[in-house]
């Protein structure tokens, strides 16, 4: 028990605040790989001559990669220790951005992005590091949380004007691999401040399966879990909660979690994705559209702080329903603004709406799952996410390419927010009468 006490090194102790400023780096500096491929992309399209679905595909071939590497990494974490994937997704970035830099055709720059980017590169930044955290707080899981995954929109707020900057001087090809040898030189010696592994692993389960699986400080308005989770008691309770989550099989918890996941993150994309090329489309210039992309993701840094806040509150599905409503409230408003004032306002709008969409499905599977699973399930949820970024900026493109504007996309990404929506209600409907 006392690796779980100690001060200096144990839950919510200094170290544990010390270690989420390290993930909130890595995190911001392996988002490149995600980012970096929306701002090339008119150049990409231009260089390699190529569709503008085609000239997407290599954005959703990288995040279909960083998905199912999420959940590869995630095991691998869950084995090893998260400073294992981190050194995997390190080498993989940088090797990702030096090939994608130096390829002569489409299939190599696709190749470069979904396999050494995606797969093996900024997947090892996200939800490992997320799943890690988790392990590291209790208390203030939500705000911790909500700050680890922070370095995500740090990374879309950083990134594109960064990259846009030296495309203008250099070219995309030598900003591509200068940004791949920035990433090796950065984050291996960030990733060994990650060598030590979370106290509720180092403790027998027979101990530690009471207390990790009532989860004592989460949110009471979830879910029957929560309502008793205060009480010394509750522990049998928890356990009966944790093999029937919300009344389900945990597989199909996490299923429903994945669906809305998808749906949520295909509405997403398409503002984050095709914004600088919007932005060109309107005669704005792609300069402009990173301007606009960096607000963006900027705006959802204090959304992602701002709803961890809350979700200790008010718990991870009350949360992830506020922020769907409001995202599908922004992509309405982006019908109705082509102008360069209207686009820069509703981008920030759109970033505060929706910055704390994302981390809710890690807290809500925190909140209904065990922690010697976290790995892995967080992984399998935020894949959901990844995937539906991906289909998401195909998508886009592809009825951009059949329809000649992004209107209909626009509308295309309402109604899938409003699929995520009735799934939201849905579980919180089911809630509420278990609690009954």
């Amino acid at each position: 028990m006392p690796t779980t006490t100690t001060p200096d090194s144990g839950i919510e102790s200094r170290y544990a605040w010390v270690r989420l400023m390290v993930s909130l780096l890595l995190m911001t500096i392996g988002g490149s790989g995600m980012y970096a491929v929306t701002v090339v992309l008119p150049q990409v399209q231009l260089d390699f001559g190529v569709s503008r679905s085609d000239a997407s595909l290599p954005y959703t071939l990288t995040m279909i990669g960083f998905g199912v590497g999420g959940i590869l990494m995630g095991r691998l974490a869950d084995r090893f220790g998260v400073m294992v994937p981190v050194i995997v997704g390190t080498v993989g970035l940088g090797a990702g951005f030096i090939a994608a830099g130096s390829a002569t055709s489409l299939w190599q720059f696709n190749l470069a992005q979904g396999l050494l980017m995606g797969l093996l590169g900024t997947s090892a930044t996200f939800a490992p590091l997320v799943a890690d955290t988790s392990l590291w707080f209790t208390r203030r899981r939500g705000i911790a949380l909500a700050i680890c995954m922070s370095g995500n929109y740090a990374a879309g707020a950083v990134w594109p004007p960064v990259v846009q900057y030296f495309i203008d001087g250099a070219g995309w090809r030598l900003t591509y691999i200068g940004v791949g040898v920035f990433c090796l030189l950065t984050m291996l010696p960030l990733a060994l401040v990650l060598r030590r592994r979370p106290p509720t692993v180092a403790v027998p389960a027979a101990t530690t399966a009471p207390a990790a699986t009532s989860s004592p400080v989460a949110p009471a308005a979830d879910g029957v879990v929560h309502a008793t989770a205060q009480a010394p008691a509750a522990a049998p309770v928890q356990t009966t909660g944790s093999d029937r989550p919300l009344g389900f099989s945990p597989g199909t918890l996490q299923l429903l979690l994945c669906v809305a996941g998808v749906a949520c993150c295909v509405a997403m994309s398409m503002p984050q994705v095709h914004i600088v090329a919007y932005c060109s489309d309107l005669g704005f210039g792609a300069a402009r559209g990173a301007q606009m992309l960096s607000l963006m993701l900027g705006f959802g840094i204090v959304s992602r702080l701002v709803s961890g806040w809350i979700s200790d509150h008010i718990g991870g599905l009350r949360t992830l329903l506020l922020g769907s409503v409001l995202q599908g409230l922004a992509l309405l408003m982006f019908l109705f603004s082509d102008g360069m004032a209207s686009l820069y306002l509703v981008s920030i709008l759109f970033g505060l709406f929706q910055g704390g969409i994302v981390p809710s499905y890690a807290l809500i599977v925190r909140e209904h799952f065990t922690p010697k699973e976290a790995g892995a399930r967080v992984g399998t949820v935020l894949m959901a996410t990844l995937l539906g970024m991906a289909l998401g900026g195909w998508m886009s493109g592809a009825i951009f390419d059949w329809t000649g504007s992004y209107r209909a996309a626009f509308v295309n990404g309402i109604a899938w927010n409003l699929l995520n929506v009735g799934i939201v209600v849905w579980l919180l409907v089911r809630a509420r009468r278990l609690r009954a």
